[in-house]
């Protein structure tokens, strides 16, 4: 397994001569995925960027992405939007709510400052309240879905969490969470920030049952940036009105469709994007699953987070934010001065092992530094994290 994860990260250019921690932020592209951007860019050229046979080609091109991401995702391409982001994926069904005044959103107070803002705008204009639930104590230990429950209002009409909380990356338990939102007089709708999670998780949406699940393919998946997507449960897609509007989510066949929208997850589209990049996520999707099932490429990055967090714990002037073996790839610790976390020493740390070609990232919220591990992740990269770490903070002891 381990000589043809060897050959498999051959294809990635930004995996040589380095230690990469930072999937998270952003995946690597594999070559495979490199060459079908530029071969789809070369191809458009030669038809002529703007002629029927194109339009035809980037339809097709389209309608094969969404079912590549479907397919990853449990569903079917008819839920299925394509967008730029997650940001973008949260702001449609955020804006697309007719919004009343006195309605109130829970959010979980480990969001991303993104949606945080999104959140905050919406409830300025409509007056509409939003609150906090604290996931992030759960982190070690309680139950998510109780403390959802505890903090639903009688109005709330969205809940907004995440799948994997960005900073700390627990892996909340969603099916639980949107059954406590279900089971109410006035169900409450349920928004997921799946940054973390598609890419790394084995998922079944419809299983799940969430209402709307934004996700990306630059970061878990190693596709290119600029391409994401928006999951909307069929039941729940009459709840959101299109946010922005182009002619790729409207049909001029009235008799059809009086709303002028499509009927799928296409009406959420808007206009032109960089069609080349389908091509590219595509081949990212399929390069992966070379490798092997999102199940074993799941049950590797657990594998390997584990063994970080376990070393980390052995070192005296290092604390790991969980005290429980991490359920995703996303492990993130403290260095302590004094006993206290350090934020001078989290940016001198992270900033050190840059120099020495090795790639994490400093959070603010809780303040502490983040890797992560992937599939392609390997033991001695690892284990050589951890002695680097070892000698750059030899100073603290």
């Amino acid at each position: 397994m381990l000589d043809r994860l060897a050959l498999h990260r051959q294809q990635f250019p930004a995996l040589r001569g380095k230690q990469y921690f930072n999937y998270g932020g952003q995946g690597p592209m594999a070559q495979t995925t490199l060459d079908a951007i530029f071969q789809a860019h070369h191809h458009m050229q030669e038809m002529g960027p703007f002629s029927g046979a194109t339009n035809q080609w980037i339809m097709a091109e389209a309608a094969q992405t969404r079912a590549a991401i479907a397919a990853e995702l449990g569903t079917t391409a008819d839920t299925i939007t394509l967008t730029e982001d997650v940001t973008v994926g949260c702001n449609i069904p955020l804006w697309g709510i007719a919004w009343k005044a006195g309605d109130h959103m829970l959010l979980s107070d480990c969001e991303h400052p993104g949606v945080i803002a999104a959140v905050q705008e919406i409830c300025r204009r409509f007056d509409v309240t939003y609150s906090f639930c604290p996931l992030l104590e759960t982190v070690n230990g309680g139950d998510p879905a109780a403390v959802v429950a505890e903090h639903l209002q009688p109005n709330t009409r969205l809940l907004v969490v995440s799948h994997i909380l960005w900073n700390t990356g627990q892996v909340l338990p969603l099916e639980r969470m949107v059954d406590v939102c279900r089971d109410r007089p006035n169900p409450v709708l349920v928004l997921v920030d799946a940054a973390q999670s598609v890419g790394a998780l084995p998922l079944d949406l419809p299983a799940i049952g969430v209402d709307f699940y934004a996700f990306t393919g630059h970061k878990w998946w190693c596709g290119p940036a600029g391409l994401g997507g928006l999951y909307v449960r069929p039941e729940a897609m009459a709840q959101i009105a299109p946010t922005f509007i182009g002619w790729r989510g409207i049909t001029t066949d009235a008799a059809a469709n009086p709303t002028g929208w499509k009927p799928n997850g296409e009406r959420y589209e808007v206009a032109t994007s960089n069609y080349p990049l389908l091509a590219g996520l595509r081949a990212a999707i399929a390069h992966q699953a070379e490798w092997g099932t999102a199940t074993q490429r799941y049950q590797r990055l657990v594998e390997l987070s584990q063994r970080l967090w376990s070393q980390l714990q052995e070192l005296p002037y290092l604390r790991p934010v969980r005290q429980t073996p991490p359920d995703s790839g996303l492990v993130s610790f403290w260095v302590l001065e004094n006993g206290e976390p350090s934020p001078a020493w989290h940016k001198r740390l992270v900033d050190e092992l840059e120099r020495q070609n090795v790639f994490l990232r400093t959070l603010l919220a809780p303040n502490c530094v983040r890797a992560c591990t992937h599939y392609l992740t390997l033991e001695s990269e690892v284990d050589d994290l951890v002695a680097a770490i070892k000698r750059i903070l030899s100073d603290l002891t």
